[in-house]
């Protein structure tokens, strides 16, 4: 009996918005990172403190609002900017569409405030407790979301404000912090699956390689990237035993 209620009390600690918050650490430094870059770039493009806080905390994504500083400096019309940001955050919908089925205890506005905040990271760290404890709570994902959330906006702001003393960021290797944040939590979810499973994974990997560099011989880069995220989504949840 003892160790019955250890285990139901261990579960409640894991769902705790503290257990979330500390989860969210590891992916800190590329947040932190990549925020810095961007408030850089964002000076650089000639946007305000205020926009750049503002894009942080209204578009919430690295890579579109990276796209949006490039469209901005170069004269580009709002609506190709509004699309092109559509576009990219497409990949939003996937993931929450996987993560959502784990959430259908909660309610639509609450499961509306886990999507918004939802990001390639904390996906990854998301997908990772499901893949080890087949459960996600609310707490936990609050403590997750919004530490991850309000890191992001902090670091792009303060990116901002130096901005004037890092004129490279390149040269502090911070564009390929976001790379090996992802590696990371690649290796992390694949060491917690079987041998078949993790096979599987592999040859799904490989799909993406694969239908990435055809489809870039006939669309731009990040259609490519988007339409061959859909394809091999698709044949991993058909041939998903």
């Amino acid at each position: 009996m003892a160790t019955e209620v250890k285990e139901v009390n261990q579960s409640f600690s894991d769902d705790s918005f503290l257990q979330g918050a500390k989860d969210c650490v590891p992916t800190l430094l590329g947040y932190i990172s990549i925020g810095l870059a961007f408030g850089v770039v964002g000076v650089t493009s000639k946007l305000s403190i205020l926009e750049i806080f503002l894009l942080s905390a209204l578009v919430y994504a690295g890579s579109a609002q990276f796209i949006f500083a490039g469209l901005y400096l170069a004269g580009a019309p709002m609506y190709i900017m509004v699309i092109t940001t559509f576009i990219v955050n497409l990949r939003f919908f996937l993931m929450s569409l996987t993560v959502a089925p784990h959430l259908t205890r909660y309610s639509a506005l609450r499961n509306v405030g886990f999507g918004s905040l939802l990001t390639d990271e904390t996906f990854g760290v998301a997908i990772t407790k499901i893949g080890r404890e087949q459960y996600l709570g609310g707490r936990w994902m609050d403590g997750l979301n919004l530490t991850a959330y309000f890191t992001w906006i902090a670091a792009c702001v303060v990116g901002g404000l130096v901005g004037n003393w890092i004129p490279n960021a390149e040269a502090f290797g911070l564009d390929y912090a976001l790379v090996a944040m992802f590696i990371a939590l690649l290796v992390l979810n694949l060491a917690n699956v079987n041998k078949r499973k993790l096979m599987h994974y592999l040859k799904l990997i490989g799909c993406v390689f694969g239908s990435l560099y055809i489809l870039s011989y006939f669309m731009p880069s990040h259609l490519a990237v988007l339409l061959s995220t859909i394809i091999v989504a698709t044949i991993g949840v058909l041939t998903e035993k």
